[in-house]
C-alpha cells in the first residue's frame, strides 16, 4: 500500500464490508436504487471471473503478475489476501470520483477496510452483519459459487471478521433486506448531508 492518503473532502467515500456471503453486493445494489448518485468503485482481483461477470464492471480481473505490478507502484489505496485470492482498490478508482466531487461506495473485505481507515480517514464504514453464523454458511452454500473446501474457508474467515464488528461506528444486520437498505440509506444520507425522502 502506498503512503499517498486521500483526502475526501470534496465528496464521500463510504466502505461497506463484512464476511463473504453476508450479502454486501445485493445490498449496495438496492441501496444505489435508492441513491442514484452513488457510484461504485470497481474492486480488482486476482480470481477468475464466475458466470456472468464482466471485466471492469463486476471487477478488474488481473493476472498475480499485474497484481503484483500495480502494488510495487503504490497504486492500491488498499488490498488484501482472501480465500488465496488478492482483492484491491486502485488509487484511480477513488481519485478519479472524489476529484469530481461524486460520492462512491467501496466493496472490500475487513482486512482492506482497514488499511481505508488510514488512506481515506474521513470515509463513513459500515459493517454487514449475519442474523447469525449459521445463516452466513446457508447463503454460501445457496449461492452455488463456491466448493465446499472454500465455503468452509470463507466461514473461518468470517469468523474472526465477524469478532471485528466493534471496530466499525455503523453495523448493519441484514436479516430483512429492505430493513436493512433502509438503515444503510440513512447512513449514507447522513453521510451526505441529505434527508431521507418523505413517504407517501
Amino acid at each position: 500500500m502506498g503512503p499517498r492518503g486521500i483526502s475526501s473532502a470534496l465528496s464521500c467515500v463510504f466502505v461497506i464490508t463484512g464476511p463473504s456471503g453476508v450479502g454486501k453486493g445485493t445490498l449496495i445494489r438496492a441501496l444505489r436504487q435508492r441513491v442514484p448518485e452513488l457510484e461504485l468503485s470497481v474492486s480488482a482481483t486476482t480470481r477468475r471471473p464466475r458466470p456472468g461477470e464482466t471485466q471492469g464492471v463486476d471487477y478488474h480481473f488481473l493476472s498475480e503478475n499485474e497484481f503484483d505490478r500495480h502494488v510495487a507502484a503504490g497504486e492500491f489505496v488498499e488490498w488484501a489476501e482472501y480465500s488465496g485470492r488478492r482483492y484491491g482498490t486502485l488509487r484511480t478508482e477513488l481519485e478519479d470520483r472524489v476529484k469530481a466531487g461524486r460520492p462512491v461506495v467501496l466493496e472490500i473485505e475487513v482486512q482492506g477496510a482497514r488499511q481505508v481507515r488510514s488512506t481515506v480517514p474521513d470515509a463513513v464504514q459500515v459493517f454487514i452483519a449475519p442474523p447469525s453464523p449459521e445463516t452466513l454458511r446457508l447463503r454460501l452454500v445457496a449461492r452455488g459459487t463456491d466448493s465446499p473446501d472454500d465455503v468452509e474457508r470463507r466461514l473461518a474467515v468470517a469468523r474472526a471478521e465477524l469478532a471485528a464488528q466493534g471496530e466499525f461506528p455503523h453495523v448493519v444486520v441484514n436479516d430483512r433486506l429492505e430493513d436493512a437498505v433502509d438503515e444503510l440509506e440513512k447512513i449514507v444520507r447522513a453521510g451526505l448531508g441529505q434527508p431521507l425522502p418523505s413517504t407517501p
